[in-house]
């Protein structure tokens, strides 16, 4: 009996580690080494060097932000991003919000909410309260158990700044466009990983007028630098013309501007 139960646990044994190995480390390594030879680039991250220096990936998306942690108005803005605290590829992710959800499109009458909305304010009237924590970070309420929102000095209430309605007002105040103006889509929404490194040539074309205002430069030749650096759909058919972030701005350092 013991000599029978040998007989099948050392070769299940030997097997497990066989296959562990091979599959863990042989098997891993030898894809790893091909794609360095055949595709480096690729294999490596698509890293974008200048002078040497890193400066990002033509496969992820980044910030580009003055020196206060603001859009730099000198430099074309990537899509927003749900990936942490912005393009991080270890916490890639979407919303994943339903369209009538408040958290994506904020309180509209007659969508999510019934009637005039509370927490409207002079500059947005589908506000969404952002709600007043206490110093451990929980939501404050009450006496009655009803939740309390931050508000503003002047009284109105702080609307949470990821909301579409929020994000546009943002968009619009900082390219200096009219309310008439239509956003494109990815202005104000994040793509499904969070890392997206393209926008939409309509996105880019709005920008440009305050990228050649902060530079200095005619807008006539920003415009063209977009022109350029538009990517055709893939195969010619496949998805949409995308424009590089980061080989935009790129593009326009280079101009020395």
């Amino acid at each position: 009996m013991l000599q029978v139960a040998r007989r099948q646990i050392i070769p299940a044994i030997v097997l497990t580690v066989v296959f562990a190995v091979f599959f863990g480390l042989v098997f891993p390594a030898v894809v790893t080494g091909i794609g360095r030879v055949v595709f480096p680039d690729r294999a490596n991250g698509s890293l974008v060097k200048v002078n040497g220096k890193v400066v990002g990936s033509a496969l992820i998306g980044q910030e580009f932000l003055d020196s206060k942690g603001n859009p730099d108005p000198h430099y074309f803005q990537s899509r927003p991003s749900n990936a942490g605290a912005g393009y991080d590829p270890t916490a890639s992710g979407a919303s994943n919000l339903g369209p009538g959800d408040p958290r994506l499109v904020g309180n509209v009458p007659g969508l999510n909410i019934v009637g005039k909305n509370p927490y409207a304010t002079p500059s947005d009237p589908w506000c969404l309260p952002v709600p007043a924590t206490d110093k451990n970070g929980n939501d404050e309420t009450d006496k009655a158990g009803n939740p309390i929102y931050e508000k503003n000095p002047d009284g109105t209430y702080v609307c949470n700044a990821n909301t579409v309605p929020e994000r546009a007002l943002a968009y619009r105040a900082l390219n200096h466009l009219s309310s008439k103006v239509k956003i494109p889509v990815d202005a104000v929404t994040s793509s499904a990983s969070g890392l997206d490194p393209d926008i939409s040539p309509a996105n880019a074309m709005l920008q440009a007028p305050r990228v050649a205002a902060a530079r200095g430069l005619p807008v006539a030749t920003v415009l063209g630098l977009v022109k350029s650096h538009t990517n055709d759909r893939q195969w010619g058919f496949l998805g949409d013309e995308t424009v590089n972030v980061l080989d935009l701005n790129l593009a326009l350092n280079r101009l020395g501007s």
